[in-house]
């Protein structure tokens, strides 16, 4: 792209009488480019050449502020000597006359560059370069970065050119700000992502590969006393845990996760109690106050899996001999208690079986349905996991 020449820059900057011509063109550019969301620092280097040809400039930069905003990177530069561009890639943030910018939040002009050519070395500033103007790139009295122009005279724009150029560094500041935005929000995406991932595999393989390893001991056990009939059994439980395990990463894997009943939470609920006393042993007590329950399959699924989680924590640490699992209704909120007659859950960091993981995963999931979880002992003996979350009357048909 070539530098624009003086005459370049007097016709861009004359337009037609007042000027709105070319400054409502480049305006129009940006808000298209911000738009369709156009890559920001491509957005940025794009605009200098009109901006340069709007001030009267012969070369310019654009930097935007660092995320820790202590400096100035350089995203792109005009007709400025390569050598000088190296060395001026990134600035201090209150470096010189991009500083003063930058604090003020105004245009700056200045014929004293001194710093620039203490900083830049060569002699592009004081001979190719005699002057220069910043203007700040801000959104909401935010700074996000600047613009340098660079001039071979001392003589400075007229006031109306300045006067466009503050509108043209706002909007750019405003797409500035959109991208960082989308940004932040991407990560926070990511990483609700990541902690969606992390509580299907869990669900899907840690259940079963627990239950699979406690019976382990018990077919080791089997096999050394000659015990056939056992030794079967026992295979064909770690069997079928690996075959369940399989399943549901392969369902995780492919973004099936676990489907809804057709029959609903009840009938989900039912069937998982079930399988606790096969698969434990412990007689386990399901009282649903609350039949008619009506929730959205997303809200089925977290329960369904606090109430598993729960189950197999029972499994896992309780040592119990009874279960209770209760649903009741009480105003706009329902309660589902998991309560066990064991020695409780275990506690320190040194947990075994991942249960300190399985716990915020509940949690988190608490926190989807808008409810809270709390776990604590049992009022005689045992634990007691609690979940709580908000519904409309017309959720369960039934009267507050």
């Amino acid at each position: 792209m070539a530098t624009p020449d003086s005459d370049d820059a007097l016709r861009a900057s004359e337009g037609d009488a007042t000027g709105a011509g070319p400054i409502a063109g480049i305006l129009a550019d940006i808000t298209a480019g911000v738009s369709v969301g156009q890559d920001l620092a491509q957005l940025l280097r794009q605009f200098l050449a009109p901006i340069i040809a709007l001030a009267g400039a012969q070369a310019g930069a654009v930097r935007t502020l660092s995320r820790d905003g202590t400096r100035f990177e350089q995203v792109g530069s005009l007709g400025i000597p390569a050598g000088v561009c190296g060395i001026d890639s990134v600035v201090e943030r209150h470096c010189g006359h991009c500083g003063i910018a930058a604090d003020a939040r105004q245009l700056v002009w200045t014929d004293d560059l001194a710093n620039c050519a203490a900083r830049g070395g060569g002699h592009f500033f004081g001979s190719g370069c005699r002057s220069m103007l910043v203007v700040p790139l801000q959104h909401r009295g935010r700074l996000l970065g600047v613009y340098n122009l660079f001039f071979r005279d001392a003589a400075e724009p007229a006031t109306a050119v300045k006067a466009m150029l503050k509108p043209v560094g706002e909007l750019l500041g405003l797409a500035l700000d959109n991208a960082r935005l989308e940004q932040e929000n991407l990560r926070a995406t990511l990483y609700r992502e990541r902690q969606s991932m992390a509580a299907d595999v869990h669900d899907a393989v840690a259940q079963s590969l627990a239950f699979a390893k406690m019976r382990m001991p018990l077919l080791e056990q089997a096999i050394g006393d000659h015990d056939e009939t056992k030794s079967l059994r026992y295979c064909a439980d770690v069997r079928q845990a690996l075959s369940e395990a399989h399943t549901g990463l392969r369902q995780t894997l492919t973004h099936l996760h676990s489907p809804a009943d057709p029959q609903g939470l009840h009938h989900a609920l039912e069937a998982a109690a079930a399988s606790f006393r096969l698969r434990s042993g412990v007689e386990l007590q399901f009282v649903n106050a609350v039949p008619d329950l009506r929730l959205a399959a997303d809200q089925e699924s977290q329960v369904f899996h606090i109430v598993q989680e729960a189950l197999a924590n029972v499994t896992k640490h309780a040592d119990a001999q009874h279960a209770w699992l209760t649903i009741s209704r009480e105003r706009d909120a329902v309660e589902i208690v998991v309560e066990d007659d064991g020695a409780g859950l275990p506690t320190g960091a040194a947990a075994p079986d991942g249960s300190h993981l399985g716990l915020a995963i509940m949690d988190e999931r608490a926190r989807r349905l808008r409810g809270e979880i709390r776990v604590g002992r049992r009022r005689d003996r045992g634990t007691a996991v609690r979940l709580r979350f908000p519904v409309a009357q017309a959720q369960t048909g039934a009267s507050a």
